[in-house]
């Protein structure tokens, strides 16, 4: 890793080198936080946790060859190489930064309220038709999936594309810092983390606050139809690359046709151009996914040709609005995340399937003061929809049951309070070729509802 000596390790985390002189300037091969995924040569970076301290597990991965290990202890008679730091999260983030800087390639930062991965996974396609891409994998978009993910950057990597996902004010300073973005996208302002942000000008402070950390010759790259990023007026100096469908914007649009489950087509219009595309993930919503891939592919001088490709062959990730076929059914996998924007689009393609359409929604997290209200708000929503079976689970999810209940008596609801109840009831509620959307918020566990599908056939 370039740069990346024992030397200079203790030096960008502020910690006490403790071993061998000769050591010092030694480059690691690897960086780990997993006792398990240790290698030779690499340094154990040991996280003291909820259920388990890294630090136990020192000696095991020393003898697996490891080159050096941090420490928040003291560690008398240690045999290998070792750095004193007082805080092992800090000092990962800080080695982050300072190795970022040793590479030097451009960073696509995306931040949002509603389809960071979705739109990280649309512009690394696009790059990628001209660039050697490296981007986040997973949710590792937070003060410790970030630093990993920077990791595994190597001097033959051309571009990062890094997703940053925070909770709270601040937040979005720390990855940033890190991140030093030459390109800032930011996909919508919505109803999440409210809990601590309050309200959407909340969620615009916080967000925005990855400006702050922004190369000074960079560019935000914003969605224009959304009506707190058209607040916006300049960073750093300089107008934002508005993408958008609604408003006059740099990058636009038109000629929507929705393909239902096999996704929508449409006209791009660039600073070059305009290109037909079609997007093979459903939902009218992933216009914007592809409207920002084609304004970072620009900044990064693609070709519309370029454009096309990468737009119509993205990357499909679990989780994520994934079409499963089986035998009897076909389900719509979209249950890594939710909020109340991402419950209605969600809802809305899933008219569009054909047969009978039934929609497995469970609890929304982190909505603060209206958590209950804003449920109560998708289960409307769902009952103005063209679908025939809506199951609710989870303690929130009674109050989406009861307002979908109240809005359309015609439609079957059925609320279930937990996972446990819903695999025993689930068979009973569904037939034979329906559709189902099967969408809640991390925490629900919802991707056990997935696999029990990828059991049946």
């Amino acid at each position: 890793m370039k740069n990346l000596t024992l030397r200079n390790i203790a030096f960008a985390c502020r910690g006490t080198y403790h071993g061998p002189e000769e050591m010092m300037d030694t480059e690691v091969e690897s960086i780990t936080t997993d006792s398990r995924k240790a290698s030779e040569d690499c340094l154990f970076v040991p996280i003291v946790g909820a259920r388990s301290d890294g630090h136990d597990f020192i000696g095991q991965v020393m003898e697996k060859g490891a080159l050096c290990t941090l420490s928040e202890k003291e560690l008398p008679g240690e045999a290998h190489p070792w750095i004193r730091v007082d805080s092992s999260l800090q000092a990962v983030k800080d080695i982050a930064e300072f190795y970022l800087k040793q590479l030097a390639i451009p960073v696509v930062g995306i931040t949002g309220s509603v389809g960071k991965t979705s739109t990280k996974e649309m512009v690394a396609a696009v790059l990628s038709q001209k660039y050697r891409v490296l981007k986040t994998q997973g949710n590792f978009n937070n003060e410790l999936g970030l630093p990993l993910t920077v990791f595994r950057l190597r001097e033959e990597d051309e571009i990062a594309v890094l997703e940053m996902g925070i909770s709270d004010f601040e937040e979005m300073h720390r990855l940033a810092r890190i991140a030093r973005p030459d390109t800032c996208v930011i996909t919508n302002i919505g109803y999440c983390h409210l809990e601590n942000l309050k309200s959407l000008d909340g969620v615009l402070k916080a967000k925005t606050e990855m400006f702050d950390y922004m190369k000074e010759d960079g560019c935000a790259v914003l969605n224009g139809d959304d009506e707190k990023l058209r607040t916006v007026k300049t960073v750093k100096g300089k107008s934002p690359v508005f993408f958008g469908v609604d408003t006059p914007c740099d990058f636009y649009a038109d000629q929507i046709v929705n393909l239902g489950l096999e996704g929508v087509s449409c006209r791009l219009h660039t600073d070059i151009g305009a290109v037909d595309v079609k997007i093979p993930t459903p939902g009218e919503h992933t216009v914007y996914n592809a409207l920002a891939g084609a304004a970072v592919g620009r900044l990064y001088h693609l070709s519309l040709e370029e454009i096309k490709r990468g737009i119509e062959n993205p990357e499909r990730v679990s989780g994520r609005f994934r079409i499963i076929q089986k035998a009897d059914y076909t389900i719509i996998d979209d249950c890594y995340n939710a909020n109340p924007v991402s419950m209605k689009a969600s809802l809305r393609v899933l008219q569009d399937a054909s047969g009978r359409k039934a929609a497995v929604l469970g609890d929304m997290g982190e909505l603060g003061a209206d958590e209950e209200d804003l449920h109560r708000q998708v289960g409307v929503f769902a009952a103005s929809c063209d679908i025939q079976l809506l199951v609710c689970v989870g303690k929130l999810s009674c109050h989406m049951a009861q307002a979908a209940r109240e809005t359309n008596p015609n439609l079957r609801v059925v609320y279930i309070k937990d996972l446990e109840e819903l695999e025993k009831r689930l068979p009973t509620l569904l037939e034979k070729g329906d559709t189902i959307l099967i969408k809640a918020s991390h925490f629900m566990q919802f991707d056990k509802v997935v696999s029990w599908f990828a059991k049946t056939e």
